[in-house]
């Protein structure tokens, strides 16, 4: 047969079909690899043979029959069906397997205005020959087929229209190390390349979506979130959604703070007109937000955040509920509530929770974030003030409403706006936090805008990365890890663009960063300690206080070298302050683990040198970085022992690290008991994390009975995470009573909420 039959390559021209050939290239694909069968592949492939068949063609069979393979029982199949990838992308990119040189390929990619010019103004030939000389692109076969295919999908430099491949992946984490570092000094900035590409390709830290798409492109914005606050004005409300415009259009998640805006029926100008209430331009909002798609594939996303005592909490808080009109629903964006000590102590006494419209009791929204003792004492004074409007509500009703509308849509999140000013590395007197973002992990200062110019207010811009914690061999690593990320996503603040001066100026004078962690459900099993029972309440501090110890450390030897951030005086720390001094005690409770680290000696470094950086940590739901370095998500157990999320190019399977040899010792996300031990260890993170966690509450109904999960246990969990301290929860997942088969390949959509790039590194 194969003497009759051509083959169509990729260059048009065509040659006899030889099939040794194609057995020869699965082969070296299988090498090395556990219970893989080379003759599976083939059968698997059914490959239709006709006269002219393209090469393409028939790889992507071979490499979907490979992917199709993977299981727990085989989960290498997942790295042959990788390496397959990874030879048709080289094809695709290059019209042979072997890379060009790195110079080359820069000058090649240059030229055609798909890499940023600034990359041959500031390294000489001489230099891209010495990076050459320590990349590695046999590390590209360590990946995994997910994480191939999120390259080609997500990372990889392409054109987004004819589906054409330019690059393969260790010369995205090479060029990113090279424009990251390329301000530093000629005498030690290779040296720092080297060490950040080898961070990265070996999956030690982990990189967001804008930094893997974007650095060493023309493009320069790579913050993966924005928060935007609203004042109650007409002006600030259209300046708010011009920003999102921009923004959304950036490919950056939003996060929006209406909480100022008054409530409907509110007097306008004096009496002359009362006001139409929030959803009018919520739905404002709404239009901005999905008014530019992202890659052509989907619309922007954004979580916007308002008060629990709002006069129209009741209204506002069923807008994503699908019962209900257009009218009264505005269903594509997500909604942050948020609480404080007071509305938590009124429902633990059974009273009533007063709403009123922010605009009818001066001080109390600013005293809300700035000031708990002025808020409770505020709050007191308009509840008995008979001259103001408001309602009256039982706090269980109110808080029922809140649950169960989070329940049912899973989205309705929740924001501790008190932990997050207490706890907080910001001095609430003058910077106060009153908004997180998206994904409920940033907890940063905002100023309203005036107008889209106003130079006064100030959009909080958050760049993120994260540890990997599968590939650490001791805690002693994050000392040098810390040290490369801060000082990477402290040069990218420098190298990237600002659409608007709002921006600009908070990122100067702060410099805030995000850095979390990844793999986390795999740390555990490996150490043999689980979620559910306090066996890794201690490890888990041990790990998040020496994460924080060095990033906090870094950003020190940084500010020695030079200088501290401009408004390191709006911080806690400048006052001596470190989240070790400020932490809920309750976790006492829970944890006895001492300090290990020299906390004193970096107090007294940080007093007299700064920080270069007002945050340093943040923990994100890193879907899909996760994928890139084969690893769980970040702090998350993960559902089953395989991972199957769908994708442009169908489902992904992923098996989770080292299953053959910790499947037992992994707890997956069902079969853990409730949510008292994870709500613990995310306090005790939380400790130590300077901004926020995406922290996840879970429910199967299967549980109970009448398969309703009661009411008490919601609000009971709410009532845990205060008192450990949390700032923010996420989702609200309920298990849909598949079976544990079914539920372990169940199919997982990735967080559309995180627009193309936002919160998922």
């Amino acid at each position: 047969m194969n003497q009759s039959l051509s083959v169509t390559k990729r260059d048009g021209n065509k040659e006899p079909l030889d099939l040794d050939k194609i057995h020869r290239v699965i082969t070296w694909a299988a090498e090395g690899l556990s219970n893989v069968s080379v003759s599976q592949v083939e059968i698997k492939s059914h490959i239709q043979f006709y006269d002219g068949i393209k090469s393409e063609d028939i790889h992507e069979t071979i490499i979907k029959a490979a992917a199709d393979l993977i299981s727990k029982e085989t989960p290498d199949y997942q790295y042959l069906a990788a390496r397959l990838a990874i030879f048709h992308l080289r094809k695709k990119a290059y019209g042979r397997f072997e890379p060009p040189t790195l110079y080359q390929h820069v000058v090649g990619m240059v030229e055609k205005n798909r890499y940023d010019s600034h990359i041959l103004a500031d390294y000489s030939k001489a230099e891209l020959d010495e990076m050459d000389s320590f990349l590695d692109h046999s590390r590209d076969l360590n990946f995994s087929y997910a994480a191939v295919k999120q390259l080609e999908g997500k990372y990889l430099v392409q054109n987004r229209v004819t589906g054409d491949i330019f690059e393969s992946a260790q010369f995205l984490y090479i060029l990113v190390a090279a424009c990251l570092f390329s301000k530093y000094d000629r005498s030690n900035r290779m040296d720092y390349i080297r060490r950040f590409y080898d961070a990265t390709s070996q999956f030690k830290i982990s990189l967001p979506t804008p930094i893997m798409a974007g650095v060493r492109t023309p493009t320069r914005q790579f913050s993966s979130c924005v928060l935007i606050e609203c004042d109650d004005s007409l002006d600030s409300i259209n300046a708010t959604a011009s920003s999102i415009v921009k923004y959304v259009s950036q490919r950056a998640g939003i996060g929006i703070n209406a909480g100022r805006i008054r409530a409907l029926g509110s007097t306008i100008r004096n009496g002359e007109a009362f006001h139409t209430g929030c959803i009018p331009f919520y739905k404002y909002f709404q239009t901005a937000v999905k008014s530019c798609s992202q890659g052509g594939v989907r619309g922007g996303a954004a979580t916007l955040f308002y008060p629990l005592w709002h006069l129209e909490v009741e209204s506002l808080l069923v807008l994503k509920n699908n019962r209900g009109v257009e009218e009264n629903r505005v269903r594509h964006m997500d909604y942050g509530v948020q609480f404080n000590k007071t509305m938590y102590s009124r429902l633990i006494k059974d009273d009533y929770i007063t709403l009123f419209s922010p605009s009818d009791v001066p001080g109390l929204y600013d005293a809300f974030f700035e000031d708990q003792d002025k808020f409770e004492a505020l709050y007191v004074k308009y509840e008995n003030d008979s001259s103001i409007r408001k309602k009256r509500i039982k706090a269980l009703e109110l808080f029922s409403l809140f649950m169960q509308e989070r329940a049912s849509t899973g989205r309705i999140y929740l924001q501790n706006v008190d932990h997050c000013n207490t706890h907080s590395p910001f001095d609430s007197k003058v910077a106060p936090v009153k908004q997180s973002n998206l994904c409920l992990e940033i907890a940063l200062p905002t100023k309203p805008l005036n107008n889209i110019n106003d130079e006064n207010g100030e959009i909080a811009l958050c760049t993120l990365s994260a540890f990997n914690l599968g590939a650490i061999n001791s805690l002693d690593d994050l000392e040098e890890l810390a040290d490369l990320a801060v000082r990477a996503l402290d040069s990218l603040l420098d190298y990237q663009d600002y659409p608007m001066e709002a921006a600009r100026q908070g990122s100067m004078a702060r410099r805030t960063l995000g850095i979390g962690v990844i793999n986390y459900a795999y740390y555990l099993a490996k150490n043999g300690v689980k979620y559910s029972d306090g066996s890794a309440n201690g490890l888990t501090h041990k790990t998040f206080e020496a994460i924080q110890y060095y990033l906090l450390k870094a950003s020190n030897n940084l500010a020695k070298e030079v200088g501290a951030c401009p408004k390191f005086h709006e911080t806690t720390y400048a006052k001596g302050l470190l989240p070790i001094d400020t932490y809920k005690k309750d976790l006492d409770q829970i944890c006895d683990e001492p300090l290990h680290l020299d906390w004193n000696t970096l107090r007294t470094d940080i007093v007299e040198h700064g920080l270069r950086n007002s945050t340093l940590s943040a923990l994100m739901p890193s879907e899909t970085s996760s994928q890139i370095s084969n690893a769980t998500n970040g702090i998350e157990p993960p559902r089953g022992h395989i991972s199957v999320k769908s994708s442009k190019d169908g489902v992904l399977k992923q098996v989770v690290p080292e299953y053959d040899k910790l499947k037992d010792a992994y707890e997956l996300l069902w079969d853990i008991p409730n949510n008292n031990g994870y709500i613990q260890l995310v306090g005790l993170m939380q400790k130590f994390v300077d901004q926020a966690i995406s922290a996840n509450t879970n429910y199967d109904p299967n549980k109970f009975d009448q398969g309703k999960v009661p009411m008490k246990l919601l609000i009971k969990d709410l009532l845990t995470a205060y008192k450990m301290g949390l700032k923010t929860l996420y989702y609200h997942n309920t298990r849909d009573g598949a079976s544990d088969e079914q539920e372990e390949l169940k199919v997982e959509k990735e967080d559309d909420d995180c627009a193309g790039g936002a919160c998922k590194i």
